[in-house]
């Protein structure tokens, strides 16, 4: 047996250990969706059911959220624990290619920070619901009744609003009312 042939061995005996095949992760990987994913149709179907109409995966706003509710200005992310580097026990790194793997998730970790940022920055309340939180029925069951609660809550002022100073503050006058769009009748 040569070299190249005792190697190949000891590659396939390795990825038997490690439950994938040779060459087989990365279409495994191929194979996983970005958006509509059984965590995703789960929350919404849930969401729509308590009364709430939302839209999904909506490409005019920074990271494409999973649900949309304009009435709420709110937009819920739902994310997988693995990808977005939750740090549950479902969000190891891989222990083949870690380099790759850590830079790439690391990545997505920091460009999730960006794009909520910048959304809180235009005035949108941003919830994000991780996977982990929707494994077991007693876990969902509290997670969805949590994020429901959540959306229907009524917006901070930009006075309540942490890092927002009174504008009129100096002068005292009172704020602005803000409009009231928790009525869903016509005006």
């Amino acid at each position: 047996m040569t070299k190249a042939q005792k190697a190949d061995r000891a590659a396939d005996r390795k990825a038997k250990r490690s439950g994938y095949e040779r060459g087989s992760r990365s279409y495994i990987m191929s194979q996983i969706r970005g958006k509509d994913t059984s965590i995703e149709t789960l929350t919404r179907s849930y969401l729509f059911r308590r009364g709430l109409r939302f839209r999904k995966n909506d490409r005019r706003y920074p990271g494409h959220p999973d649900i949309v509710l304009p009435k709420y200005r709110t937009m819920v992310f739902i994310n997988g624990c693995f990808w977005h580097m939750h740090g549950c026990a479902s969000s190891s790194v891989p222990k083949s290619n870690v380099e790759f793997w850590t830079a790439k998730l690391t990545r997505n970790r920091d460009r999730d920070a960006r794009q909520h940022a910048e959304l809180e920055a235009q005035g949108w309340r941003v919830i994000v619901v991780w996977e982990c939180e929707l494994k077991t029925v007693a876990a969902r069951e509290k997670r969805l009744r949590r994020l429901y609660d959540e959306i229907v809550a009524p917006l901070p002022s930009r006075e309540e609003a942490p890092g927002h100073a009174r504008e009129n503050a100096s002068e005292g006058l009172a704020a602005p009312a803000r409009p009231d769009y928790s009525d869903s009748g016509a005006a």
